[in-house]
């Protein structure tokens, strides 16, 4: 399946098809949403972090859109200033008090999490497109992706919010390395890193 980086004409369809992906995850679908249930403005959301991506050249996705990812390179800031303030903008104008502060405290521990790990490529998101769920295409961009942060000799760490796909990120070559509980509820994240080359399954 071949794949690029993402450029700003596809920002439209990487948003929608994270937002699609992304609306009943077990972690952010409840943490972007109020107390009452309501969601906030999910494509001006993830747009923010699409955008942050494309700073870089590290949103990627399949050509024909099947699948898209968003990775930040070694260091990398998530967003920029103006990209941050305009998060916090839209969250503080979104969100009941109760319902910000939840999800102040998970990005604190989305952030204790990778503090203090070796230089990496940071999977942040990875989504398929409803039109080709359950054709593994999402798993086919990974690997593509995974490759390109081999070469370069930079190993990748991720947070799986939902469970269900901690298999294909172990089949992937990445292996259980800590994590933490959501928020809101007790949901596990967890935290999954990948040497260069994939994991040893022998050891």
């Amino acid at each position: 399946m071949p794949s690029r980086a993402a450029t700003a004409a596809d920002a439209d369809h990487v948003t929608d098809t994270i937002r699609v992906a992304f609306a009943e995850d077990p972690v952010w679908g409840p943490a972007l949403r109020r107390t009452d249930g309501s969601p906030i403005d999910l494509d001006a959301y993830w747009r923010l972090f699409v955008d942050g991506a494309l700073r870089f050249g590290t949103a990627r996705m399949a050509d024909d859109g099947a699948a898209v990812s968003i990775w930040l390179p070694p260091g990398a800031a998530e967003l920029s200033d103006e990209q941050l303030g305009a998060l916090e903008a839209l969250i503080k104008s979104s969100l009941d008090v109760d319902a910000l502060h939840a999800l102040g405290q998970l990005y604190k521990r989305f952030e204790a999490s990778r503090e203090g790990r070796p230089d990496h490529y940071y999977l942040s998101l990875l989504a398929t497109h409803p039109d080709y769920q359950g054709q593994g295409r999402g798993q086919l961009l990974l690997g593509e992706d995974l490759a390109l942060w081999d070469t370069a000799g930079v190993p990748a760490y991720l947070e799986s919010t939902n469970s269900g796909n901690n298999h294909r990120y172990r089949r992937a070559g990445f292996h259980d390395d800590g994590g933490f509980s959501a928020v809101r509820d007790e949901t596990w994240i967890t935290a999954m890193w990948r040497p260069v080359g994939g994991q040893d399954v022998s050891a």
